[in-house]
């Protein structure tokens, strides 16, 4: 390798953003350009983006941060995304045929339900590691396959968006995800590590339009020297939990970590072995072939957008941290922000949101204040079911939840989690951990980094919070989060 090809760049496509981030070869961020992402919402439940506009946006944040520099000097290309969005294109032409259905999509509820009433969830968890809903990829592309007109006339290529990336970064010369978004599809079975082809045929999926799997350390292919000024090398790949996961340096079966963005996502390692869940949470695919337990949030970070955007009650984001600040006790105030249903370990996709407990002197700063909570106490739901899940499986207790993602720059926000939890909370002084993630397994591929030992000794605490409230009053908190929840059920 050039001694000069000191950098990787890290592309980060979320679900509200995309983000390019140049890192140097100690790991330590250097350049960022973030373009925002537009929310299309057809129906009531759904959601979609604009696959042009991610290609677009990735493209022309690669090119802002790599400005005034050699292309030249980038060892390698890392990418992570929001997983299970889904979509399809022409392969001949790569051109998209519908807009990519996100995640937090609904529009697969009803096919779930049935399927359920068959009895077959039991079955698809046995292979897939993943609870039957509409959240994953399979119900999605089986509504594509059916809904858009004309496919017939088209060579299908299926991705998820780390295959879009790819596919255009190569100039289609590369079809493929890796292992950690494939398990994310409810199409792929955890234990073969292939693409399940009872599932293929339950839900319709043809698999010449799927992606080759590939280890998410591992070759997909050189970016078009046209596109960036040089050939740079794909050499890591990962789902936006799994890099988090992968830039937490969580490689020790027990480590965990929660990442707190759109929603908010806890991952437990669990070693080589693929693990069963008895609470509701998922198995999952982490890179360098070991597994986790996740527990699932579909809104966090998302609540203060829509306090933000739709309400308009404070002007940014960081305002939540003083609005929480200054809001009073409000006692028995519970916000349960359910928009598109409730995760892990409820699985309702029919629950919808609401406010409770409302009186005469609650006021914005209350409603916010009320929000943040609301993220604290769905972390605790998943915290309990993955306490049990560990104990189970013979893993040690819990002792620290490392965190990460836009929300843990509130300091307020942070403490209350530990507070609620009863866990002491970790802050790493990077807190882009998804990216880090991603540029993290394509250093290991272009010989930036030796092993994942050099990737822990990197890891540096910024500041750890710990729990200062009594453990009666958390319990008394939480029991009256529990019994909100009943309500929108």
């Amino acid at each position: 390798m050039n001694k000069n090809k000191n950098f990787i760049l890290a592309l980060d496509q979320g679900t509200t953003s995309t983000r390019a981030i140049l890192f140097d070869a100690q790991g330590r961020p250097v350049r960022s350009h973030a373009m925002g992402l537009r929310q299309i919402y057809p129906a009531n439940g759904w959601v979609e983006h604009d696959p042009g506009e991610i290609w677009q946006a990735a493209l022309a944040c690669a090119r802002v941060v790599l400005k005034g520099m050699e292309a030249g000097d980038v060892a390698a290309i890392g990418i992570t995304n929001q997983r299970e969005t889904s979509l399809i294109w022409d392969r001949r032409t790569g051109t998209p045929l519908h807009n990519a259905i996100v995640w937090q999509d609904r529009r697969g509820a009803g096919r779930c339900a049935a399927l359920k009433t068959r009895g077959l969830e039991a079955a698809i968890t046995r292979k897939t590691g993943l609870l039957l809903d509409p959240y994953f990829s399979a119900t999605k592309l089986e509504w594509l396959l059916e809904n858009v007109k004309g496919l017939k006339k088209h060579d299908l290529a299926f991705g998820t968006i780390d295959s879009w990336l790819i596919w255009n970064l190569t100039r289609g010369k590369v079809h493929a995800t890796d292992v950690t978004n494939a398990s994310r599809t409810m199409l792929w079975n955890l234990k073969t590590r292939d693409w399940d082809d009872g599932l293929l045929k339950l839900f319709g999926v043809p698999r010449a339009m799927l992606p080759e799997v590939r280890e998410s350390r591992g070759d997909f292919g050189q970016c078009d020297p046209m596109l960036l000024g040089s050939a740079i090398p794909i050499l890591g790949v990962a789902g936006d939990q799994q890099a988090a996961s992968f830039g937490q340096a969580c490689f020790k079966a027990g480590d965990v970590k929660s990442t707190y963005g759109t929603g908010c996502f806890v991952l437990v390692n669990t070693g080589k072995a693929v693990p069963k869940s008895r609470n509701r949470l998922l198995a999952t695919a982490l890179a360098q072939k070991q597994y986790a337990i996740e527990g699932s949030i579909f809104i966090a970070g998302a609540v203060i957008q829509w306090l933000r955007d739709e309400l308009g009650i404070m002007a940014g984001a960081p305002d939540s941290e003083a609005m929480a600040k200054r809001a009073r006790p409000a006692e028995g105030l519970y916000f349960v922000p359910a928009f598109t249903g409730l995760g892990a370990p409820y699985w309702n996709p029919g629950a919808r949101g609401a406010i409770l407990g409302l009186t005469r002197d609650v006021g914005c700063n209350e409603i916010v204040r009320a929000a943040l909570d609301a993220v604290c106490y769905q972390t605790r739901d998943l915290l309990e079911a993955m306490r049990r899940d560990m104990a189970a499986a013979g893993l040690s207790r819990l002792r620290a939840l490392k965190v990460d993602g836009g929300m843990v720059a509130n300091d307020w926000f942070c403490q209350r989690l530990a507070d609620l939890t009863g866990l002491p909370v970790d802050r790493p002084v990077v807190t882009e951990t998804t990216a880090l993630g991603a540029a993290y397994l394509a250093g290991l591929g272009a010989g930036l980094f030796r092993n994942q030992q050099d990737i822990s000794a990197r890891w540096a605490l910024d500041r750890r919070f710990r729990p200062a409230m009594k453990k009666a009053e958390r319990e008394r908190l939480y029991q009256g989060w529990l019994r909100a929840v009943t309500q929108v059920q």
